[in-house]
């Protein structure tokens, strides 16, 4: 009775411990499973944040050459309006410059016609009392 005892411990126990072989066995299974599982997702969300990553860093660049292009747009503008303000002062200058240059040279035509007027006149004046000495 207690050989059949002890058979049947030893039984039990070599049945438990396959038991127990197979129960780590399933789950190491179950463990390389879910580190498997846990790796795919792991790599998806760096895919993901990688993918964000770069849709931002784009974005941003895309955001940064919009800032270029309006300050270059300003600039430019001012460029313009400066160039314009510059051309009208020009243009205002060289007309008072012209127009004082034609006042000059309108003085000196009209001082040239007095002359000639006033010359005329005593030519004319000197005729007129030599017809009348003459007379």
């Amino acid at each position: 009775h207690e050989r059949e005892h002890d058979r049947e411990i030893s039984e039990l126990a070599a049945k438990h411990a396959e038991e127990m072989e197979k129960l780590r066995a399933e789950l190491k299974e179950e463990q390389r499973h879910l580190l498997d599982e846990l790796r795919e997702q792991m790599a998806a969300t760096h895919r993901a944040e990688h993918e964000q990553a770069q849709l931002q860093s784009q974005t941003l660049h895309s955001l940064e050459l919009e800032a270029l292009r309006l300050t270059l747009n300003n600039m430019h503008t001012s460029q313009l309006e400066l160039t314009q303000s510059n051309l009208r002062k020009e243009k205002e200058t060289a007309l008072m410059e012209l127009r004082e240059m034609l006042n000059d040279k309108r003085a000196q035509e009209v001082a040239i016609l007095q002359s000639r007027h006033q010359q005329e006149w005593e030519k004319i004046k000197e005729q007129c009392l030599k017809e009348n000495e003459d007379l």
